[in-house]
């Protein structure tokens, strides 16, 4: 199957609240298809509807243990704690230190549009996580502090001097 392009930050789409799904169509199971295919290609492990330039509640994960597909997630319940570097294909390059639940219990439909709980812990949750943020506008970027912030900017603009120089 083909594969997308991934909307790349600061894409204005990637801070846009998706729209929920009222039911699994040959279109979202397209849609499904497509981001899987994308996600693979550019070897990610998760991959949300915006990165693909669409605002419909839908996301792909896969760890290594099969793909899931799930429209209009929710994380229903939390545990414990775990702090981790977390890098998105939508931002190259950045990795941020993100502290997120150990473990959660998700919702959502899934492909055939059956309601479906996914018990996750480590990384499985923290993907899952990672990519309801999407489907909320809400990126890796926006878990800096303000000092973190002005590093990083401070840095970035010490670079681009350095290459204006040369």
């Amino acid at each position: 199957m083909e594969s997308l392009a991934i909307r790349q930050y600061p894409d204005s789409i990637l801070r846009r609240k998706c729209s929920q799904i009222e039911k699994i169509t040959p279109k979202e199971i397209t849609v499904f298809e497509l981001m899987l295919s994308t996600m693979y290609k550019f070897e990610g492990v998760g991959l949300a509807a915006p990165q693909i330039g669409i605002t419909s509640s839908l996301l792909v994960v896969d760890i290594g243990d099969g793909a899931i597909k799930l429209a209009n997630p929710v994380i229903l319940k939390v545990r414990g704690s775990d702090r981790m570097e977390e890098g998105c294909l939508s931002i190259p390059s950045v990795t941020v230190d993100i502290e997120r639940p150990y473990e959660i219990v998700a919702g959502g439909l899934n492909e055939e549009g059956r309601v479906v709980e996914i018990k996750a812990q480590g990384l499985l949750a923290r993907v899952l996580q990672h990519e309801i943020d999407h489907l909320k506008g809400r990126l890796i970027v926006d878990y800096l502090n303000l000092l973190e912030k002005f590093k990083r900017r401070l840095h970035k603009r010490k670079q681009v001097e350095r290459y204006a120089n040369l």
